[in-house]
């Protein structure tokens, strides 16, 4: 589990490819202060494990599904990353909750400065996850937490202040350029509720959790 809260930005050293499979090795400072094998580490919001690791750099393992539902397959050597170590217990959750299983990759359309801000319109891939995208809502976007301005048929936009530029890869980010979504898990988790008992009443005993009783209990 993730914040959202980018702890550094890293740069990637080597990518060794063999088909749809990648070993990526990143060079980064911070997040190896407690590196451990096996470690939760998100890489521009993907969550990967760490196979192996050195005073100045880490390795992760990219498996084909990851590969081609993320961004990572166009990273190349000497790109910058959003990095991320998985959230300590105790610690400030100051995002939102992030899994780093992206839902799909976004277009970005169009990027503009409002005074002291920049606001990112951006199209997702697969439409219909812009059903868990909403007005100020959470959403993250290369594994940053933001939140949405706004949405339209196809777009949503979000608003970034300064230090966020500064301090993560959207700085890099221009009109064309591919991000990687995670929309927020109570969406598609209340959804996959709402929805399970109609598809599976041929199967399973039908749940008592329903739109009907959400209604009657005042929950809608």
């Amino acid at each position: 589990m993730f914040t959202g809260i980018i702890e550094e930005i890293g740069t990637m050293k080597g990518i060794k490819r063999q088909g749809q499979a990648l070993v990526l090795t990143v060079g980064a400072s911070r997040i190896l202060e407690d590196v451990h094998l096996g470690d939760s580490i998100a890489v521009n919001g993907v969550c990967l494990t760490v196979i192996s690791f050195d005073a100045a750099s880490v390795s992760m393992d990219v498996m084909p599904e990851t590969y081609r539902k993320t961004s990572l397959r166009l990273l190349q050597p000497g790109s910058r990353v959003n990095l991320e170590r998985a959230m300590a217990a105790g610690g400030r959750y100051g995002g939102h909750m992030v899994q780093g299983h992206v839902d799909t990759t976004g277009t970005i359309r169009n990027r503009e400065r409002e005074e002291n801000a920049v606001v990112y319109t951006i199209e997702p891939e697969k439409p219909e996850v812009l059903r868990y995208i909403i007005p100020q809502g959470s959403v993250a976007i290369d594994g940053i937490s933001l939140t949405v301005v706004d949405t339209a048929d196809r777009t949503f936009t979000v608003s970034i202040i300064p230090h966020t530029l500064q301090e993560t890869i959207l700085a890099d980010k221009y009109a064309g350029d591919t991000v990687n979504l995670e929309c927020d898990i109570l969406g598609k988790y209340i959804e996959r509720l709402l929805r399970y008992p109609a598809a599976a009443a041929s199967s399973h005993k039908q749940s008592g959790l329903t739109e009907q009783f959400l209604a009657e209990n005042g929950f809608l």
